[in-house]
């Protein structure tokens, strides 16, 4: 396919809502708004067609795996929205049906701007925590099934894409499995807590970034949220010297856009090998 040495990518941030369709009609606008700017590469953030009132919202709303015959309205949406646009989409989360009834994966897919899909990865590491010094909880693995322990990269025009998904950028092996699969750019589409995201959100970033010598496209929710959960936002675009070259300001809706130069991460690479200098598998 053909390369892009500089594309314009747009990290998506949201305030998801507690209902599937205004949020894919709000995601419709933002995906819109990124085209229009010039973005051939968009990220939706985790969890983007819903962030329900209860955990257990997402199994009424999961969809069977594969876009068709009206029975999967999120991923036809994401399907038809990037051959309108001719724009490439990593759709943050989406809840996919698992052989468990009470449980649903979490699934990162990626549309082609023909609006094919090509990719679909299976979040890894649930959020499964107590927060120190505060009284927040989560349990994550009550209602997702955790994926396959399988790092997922693909190629696009834009260079190598390696897939994470939030809590996965506090595992720098995952990230260190993509970068050695020839990964250049890895997104973390994401829904931080703002405690979380206000302690660790830019130093795990940047961290991840300048590990692998990778850019991050890191999208974030934003906000307060129908079940009280309040997100972080600050969505990020990191270069591979690990410069946050993009950033959010606000916690509402927003659409960061970043230009990516992939000659100069290349010479960054050159010039500071420290990939090739790993002395632990």
């Amino acid at each position: 396919m053909p390369a892009h040495d500089t594309p314009r990518i747009a990290a998506i941030q949201m305030n998801s809502l507690g209902e599937v369709a205004p949020n894919l009609a709000r995601a419709a606008d933002l995906l819109r708004h990124a085209a229009d700017q010039g973005a051939t590469l968009a990220v939706l953030p985790e969890n983007f067609a819903l962030m329900g009132a209860h955990e257990t919202d997402k199994l009424g709303v999961a969809e069977p795996d594969g876009a068709g015959n009206g029975a999967t309205p999120i991923q036809d949406f994401l399907a038809e929205t990037a051959a309108e646009l001719g724009l490439w989409i990593v759709a943050g989360t989406i809840p996919l049906a698992s052989p468990e009834p009470d449980r649903v994966y979490a699934a990162c897919l990626v549309y082609d701007d023909r609006g094919q899909r090509v990719a679909r990865y299976d979040k890894i590491h649930l959020f499964d925590v107590g927060l120190p010094d505060s009284r927040e909880a989560y349990r994550e693995s009550a209602t997702f099934v955790a994926g396959e322990i399988a790092p997922v990269v693909l190629d696009s025009p834009f260079g190598r894409i390696g897939l994470t998904v939030c809590y996965d950028l506090r595992f720098p092996e995952l990230y260190r499995a993509l970068s050695a699969a020839g990964a250049e750019i890895i997104v973390a589409p994401s829904a931080f807590t703002h405690t979380t995201g206000r302690a660790h959100w830019h130093v795990l970033a940047r961290a991840r970034a300048i590990e692998n010598l990778v850019t991050l496209v890191a999208p974030n929710q934003a906000g307060h949220h129908a079940s009280g959960r309040r997100t972080y936002g600050h969505s990020l675009v990191v270069d591979a010297w690990g410069q946050v070259i993009a950033e959010a300001r606000s916690e509402a809706n927003e659409v960061v856009i970043a230009e990516i130069d992939r000659n100069r991460q290349t010479e960054v690479r050159g010039g500071f090998p420290c990939l090739s200098h790993r002395r632990l598998a």
